[in-house]
C-alpha cells in the first residue's frame, strides 16, 4: 500500500474502479488544517479528466504498470496491431488507447503501457517527435514572410500538419506527436 507522499508524475492510480495517470500534483498547507494533497488525473482507460484531493497520508492504490517497445504493423477491424520486437508476440489494441493515431506508420517503434495484473495493454505511446514525408502541399506564396504564415500539408499517414510556406511537397518534417504541431524540416 502507498499513501500520498508516493505520488508522483506519470504514477497510474486506481481510483473508483478505473485507472488514472497522474498529470500534475501538489500539496497546500494552511496553518489551521491538515495539508491537502491535489492531483489532476487522466483517465486511462476512459477518457475523462479530473481532479481529485486527499488529506495528506491517505491511501491511495498504485498499479504496477510496465513499460515494453513495439512496432506498429497495420490496423484491421481488431484495431492497431503491434509486435514485440523480442519475442515477436503480437497484440491488437483499440484506437481510443493510442495516443496519436493520425501519425502512425507502419514499422514505427512505440511504447506500450501493460497492466502486470491482468496484463491487458493500457496505452501505446509515440515518440515525441516523428519523421514524416509531406505528400502534399500547396506551393508558398512568394515575399510572404513578414509573419509566421502557416499552410496545411499532408503527410504520408493521411494526417493535415500546418507547416511554413518554405516546406514542399516531398520534403520529410519532424512533427511533435503531442501537440500535432510542426518542428522542423529534416536534412
Amino acid at each position: 500500500m502507498a499513501n500520498t507522499a508516493d505520488i508522483s508524475r506519470g504514477m497510474i492510480i486506481k481510483l473508483d474502479g478505473s485507472l488514472y495517470s497522474v498529470v500534475e500534483f501538489g500539496e497546500n498547507k494552511t496553518a489551521r488544517a491538515a495539508a491537502k494533497v491535489w492531483a489532476k488525473l487522466k483517465g486511462v482507460d476512459n477518457n475523462r479528466s479530473i481532479e481529485k484531493t486527499w488529506n495528506s497520508g491517505d491511501t491511495i492504490y498504485p498499479v504496477r504498470v510496465e513499460r515494453k517497445y513495439y512496432q506498429y504493423l497495420y490496423k484491421d477491424d481488431t484495431g492497431y496491431n503491434f509486435m514485440d520486437n523480442e519475442t515477436f508476440e503480437q497484440v491488437a489494441v483499440a484506437e481510443n488507447l493510442v495516443d496519436a493515431p493520425q501519425f502512425l506508420k507502419e514499422g514505427a517503434e512505440v511504447s506500450v503501457l501493460f497492466n502486470t495484473e491482468t496484463e491487458q495493454p493500457m496505452s501505446v505511446e509515440l515518440p515525441d517527435k516523428i519523421e514524416l514525408l509531406v505528400t502534399y502541399s500547396e506551393p508558398g506564396v512568394r515575399g510572404d514572410t513578414a509573419t509566421r504564415t502557416l499552410k496545411p500539408a499532408t503527410v504520408e499517414t493521411g494526417a493535415t500538419v500546418m507547416v511554413p510556406l518554405f516546406v514542399n511537397e516531398g520534403e520529410l518534417i519532424r512533427v511533435n506527436t503531442k501537440s500535432g504541431e510542426y518542428v522542423e524540416r529534416v536534412k
